[in-house]
């Protein structure tokens, strides 16, 4: 199992600020990119944290990423917005697409906003958490086009991405509940982290590269390629292909205009489309008394689902959103654990980039 560094939040910051300069983003999108990323670590979503950077340096040395490169509206239809992110960084991207969706959505009392062609939106729960903060229901249906790495069901080879689904409900008086989930068993890029921890991944997860199962991450990471599964195993798992084939649909075919339809491994852009549906609960509920109304029936039926007794080897039944919570106040007190293999690909990464690797390990207040 490869080592692993615990980095201060502080210097892990300062540190991953220095590696996004390198793209020449100006300091708006550095703070921007940088902090969503290591949100996903603090969250405990290693996945689409700051070992996504490799990546990303890999996409934009190609002409894949677009730095400082923000939303275009391509249609304006008041409470339907359809939008290009020009393959901009999506956690810039992302940001700008809801806030304009936020807007309407508060004027209008809904909205739907169709963003194709970002760069990698990274954690889509980012938005509806975004969202929440204005007060407002969202649902996200996301495509990805890259490399096609989940299997449909009862297939033995990869046809889509890992497709993500998210939903975000406000609720006053706690954290709003916020659902997020890639459609395949797992992310793909916890295959990576796996991969770089010297660790297995659980079986009924992974299809080697001639349709069988496995549990080594490789099949995901570097060639011969294999294939995810869809979520719910061999008896539901026609239910997360299916949640990603309508994803494809709405993320894909109806906001980007642009679908996963070929094997082509050599590009390393990561673009996403994401089709989003934002609600004001006042505006559907006649004002604020409706709304105060929702919110006290939304919380009655959490207490009431989290009085069911804990079952042997589980904690207190929770709700979406706080596992994540309760790794964000963990890591920001303890530190951000990074393993050393994907720690060097960034640091190579950030040489790739113009940046020196010894001062990257120097603001992380690591040797080397």
């Amino acid at each position: 199992m490869a080592d692993t560094h615990l980095i201060p939040l502080p210097r892990l910051t300062e540190a991953m600020r220095l590696v996004v300069r390198g793209f020449g983003s100006h300091e708006a999108e550095v703070e921007a990119v940088a902090g969503n990323l290591i949100e996903a670590n603090l969250t405990g979503h290693d996945s689409h944290g700051i070992g996504m950077l490799p990546r990303y340096a890999a996409a934009f040395l190609e002409g894949g990423l677009a730095p400082n490169t923000g939303v275009q509206v391509l249609h304006d239809g008041g409470a339907l917005l359809k939008l290009d992110g020009r393959r901009g960084f999506g956690q810039v991207i992302g940001q700008q697409a809801m806030a304009l969706g936020i807007d309407r959505a508060r004027r209008h009392g809904s909205c739907i906003v169709a963003l194709g062609n970002s760069h990698h939106l990274g954690r889509i729960g980012a938005w509806a958490e975004q969202a929440a903060a204005a007060g407002l229901v969202s649902l996200h249906f996301v495509n990805v086009i890259s490399r096609a790495i989940v299997a449909p069901h009862g297939g033995g080879d990869a046809r889509f991405g890992t497709n993500p689904f998210c939903a975000g409900v406000p609720l006053a008086g706690r954290p709003p509940v916020i659902l997020d989930f890639a459609t395949s068993v797992i992310a793909q890029g916890k295959t990576r982290v796996a991969m770089n921890k010297g660790e297995p991944v659980p079986e009924g997860c992974l299809l080697d590269d001639v349709g069988l199962p496995t549990t080594d991450p490789r099949y995901s990471v570097v060639p011969p390629f294999g294939a995810l599964l869809p979520f719910g195993g061999a008896l539901g798992g026609h239910k997360g292909y299916g949640l990603a084939l309508m994803c494809e649909l709405l993320g894909g075919a109806l906001a980007a205009g642009m679908t996963q339809r070929d094997d082509d491994a050599s590009r390393k852009r990561v673009l996403n489309g994401m089709f989003s549906v934002l609600l004001d609960p006042a505006a559907l509920a006649g004002g604020d008394e409706g709304a105060a109304a929702f919110g006290a029936e939304a919380q009655a039926f959490i207490h009431w689902v989290q009085a069911s007794p804990a079952r042997e080897g589980f904690g207190p039944v929770q709700v979406a959103g706080d596992a994540e919570r309760a790794h964000r106040a963990r890591r920001s007190a303890e530190g951000v654990p990074v393993d050393s293999t994907s720690w060097q690909e960034i640091l190579a990464a950030a040489q790739s980039l113009g940046v020196s690797p010894q001062a990257v390990n120097a603001a992380a207040g690591l040797r080397g």
